[in-house]
């Protein structure tokens, strides 16, 4: 049973919110189960449109290995990363902006009947990170806030959900920390029933004089706390800005995506997958923009000797997001726990690459093999985005998900 049951009880009797929280969005009643007032015809997204026919023309150009097909899942706007619920299916999408989703294949057919706006009686800035626990309790990492809604799946439907603070906004990094640069957080809930949380940084390489703040606030870095907020610890430092992270199923080992230093070149230095085999270690940042290539402006300064070098080495700036290691059935059993990762596409490069899927094979002991181009075609010859991807998560079934913040899309990737 869930930290949460305890405490929820605890906000029944009155004693958790006393003096705490704002009610200027809402939170102190909802967390109290009362109504906020808040209308009853909810936002929502209509899936029969032209903008549905046209990417379902442009998923003409993905290529896939035989045997499998990518179809539109759902039209989301702003789509970034998913969590599914695990008794019902309903997937939860977060955004940069303001507002998330709550996506509903009500006949099951794995086409989404319905796309609508999820709890709009709380005010929610850049609500990227979403993630389950074991007993489905939906976890929401902001800019600089965390939030738990302990029945979303089952209590979407309304304007009011129950909702609760873990983290209250200044206590996840400093305010005077907050910047519109690398602030799309990621969680997960690891099988210590933990819940880790990833920081970017906001420079593309800090400057020294923040390095003691970074370091003992986990920002650069991941952290994590028990589910209730409390026992918050740096788990791991010298990420610049990590957009994806997972479990490795077999042993239970954090792997995290790293974006590199920009305005080093075209070619370098290459993004990275990363793979924590123990609590505090240094991934290298900033003496290393990106595997072993110093940045210009610790080139000076002698690195840690425990860095700790990327797994994969991928291609310079094709922005490595949203990763998944694959514990489905309906794959080929070659793509067993192995990890799908989502490249967003670059943004400063002569000629654009990625906007794609990828798939890196992970063996037993921790090892991978090549990662390859599993998903490709939403950027065109002449160097048009189609689309961006950004996050992977399976369905039920064992297809997987797809999600696009620039098409305003979920894909479903499905294998015959």
């Amino acid at each position: 049973m869930s930290k949460w049951f305890t405490t929820v009880s605890a906000i029944v009797l009155g004693c958790f919110w006393a003096g705490s929280g704002s009610a200027a969005d809402n939170l102190e009643k909802l967390s109290s189960f009362k109504t906020t007032g808040a209308s009853m015809d909810m936002e929502t997204i209509p899936q029969d449109s032209s903008a549905a026919i046209q990417i379902r023309k442009n998923l003409e150009n993905v290529k896939l290995p035989s045997g499998f097909k990518i179809d539109l899942y759902a039209l989301v706007p702003d789509a970034r990363h998913m969590a599914v619920g695990p008794t019902t299916g309903v997937v939860f999408v977060g955004t940069r902006k303001n507002k998330m989703w709550a996506v509903t294949d009500r006949d099951k057919d794995r086409i989404a009947d319905e796309v609508k706006i999820f709890a709009p009686s709380v005010d929610l800035v850049i609500p990227n990170g979403v993630c389950f626990s074991k007993d489905g309790f939906l976890y929401v990492a902001e800019q600089n806030r965390v939030l738990v809604f302990p029945a979303a799946e089952f209590f979407y439907e309304g304007p009011d959900v129950a909702a609760f603070l873990v983290v209250d906004k200044g206590k996840l990094i400093p305010e005077e920390e907050e910047s519109y640069n690398h602030t799309a957080r990621v969680c997960r809930v690891g099988p210590d029933n933990k819940l880790y949380i990833s920081l970017g940084q906001p420079y593309n390489v800090f400057p020294p004089e923040k390095m003691k703040l970074y370091a003992q606030t986990g920002i650069g870095g991941i952290i994590r706390m028990n589910t209730d907020g409390t026992g918050r610890e740096v788990y791991a430092t010298g990420v610049r800005n990590s957009v994806g992270m997972d479990f490795n199923p077999a042993n239970g080992e954090l792997w995290f995506t790293d974006n590199q230093v920009d305005g080093m070149g075209d070619d370098i230095p290459p993004g990275e997958i990363n793979r924590i085999t123990k609590m505090g270690q240094h991934f290298g940042f900033p003496w290393y923009g990106g595997g072993s290539t110093r940045t210009n402006e610790y080139s000076d300064s002698i690195a840690p000797d425990d860095s700790v070098p990327p797994v994969v080495e991928t291609v310079a700036h094709a922005a490595d997001l949203g990763m998944d290691f694959y514990t489905g059935k309906m794959f080929p059993e070659a793509y067993k726990g192995g990890i799908f990762s989502a490249q967003h596409g670059s943004w400063n490069r002569t000629e654009p690459v990625g906007a794609r899927v990828m798939f890196t094979p992970v063996n037993e002991d921790g090892s991978v093999g090549e990662t390859v181009a599993f998903a490709e075609g939403w950027l065109t010859e002449n160097g048009e985005y189609l689309g961006r991807p950004v996050a992977v998560t399976e369905l039920p079934d064992g297809s997987i998900l797809v999600s696009d913040d620039s098409a305003g899309a979920v894909y479903r990737i499905s294998y015959e």
